[in-house]
């Protein structure tokens, strides 16, 4: 059995750090939308083993134990973004509660430009999505980021 869920572990880690290379590679081509709904899909993993949670990105950012590989990546899709209006033209709204979580997660940084990206997407996204969006973004704590 133990087996098998190593197994499980090593295939989340390794979508993972191909989803960080694709969300790398739409960064690269300006693509900060589509670099979002990578980040978000599949978010976060089923998984409470910390290996999967987190992975070192070594040419960019030098990371600790504790950070999410997935919060990283989601963290540099959401800077990357500059016209919040256009972001939920193009996002589906089955990505708003996700969306919502890591944005409560960047808001919890303390970091000054990070905190006032996701308080732009915060006001639009709730707009958009309503009250309902972060109670459940709070409610929910199986899944979270």
């Amino acid at each position: 059995m133990s087996e098998f869920v190593e197994a499980d572990i090593e295939a989340i880690i390794t979508r993972i750090e191909h989803k960080s290379r694709k969300i790398e590679s739409l960064l690269k081509q300006y693509k900060p939308v589509e670099a979002l709904k990578t980040a978000l899909e599949g978010s976060p993993p089923m998984t409470k083993d910390e290996r999967c949670k987190v992975i070192y990105i070594y040419i960019y950012i030098y990371i600790s134990f504790s950070v999410s590989a997935n919060w990283i990546v989601v963290h540099r899709a959401i800077m990357a973004i500059k016209d919040v209006d256009s972001l939920f033209s193009s996002l589906d709204a089955e990505y708003y509660d996700v969306l919502m979580k890591y944005l409560y997660r960047g808001l919890s940084t303390g970091d000054r430009p990070t905190c006032d990206q996701c308080l732009r997407i915060h006001e639009k996204l709730t707009e958009r999505a309503g009250l309902g969006c972060i109670l459940r973004s709070l409610a929910d704590k199986v899944n979270t980021v």
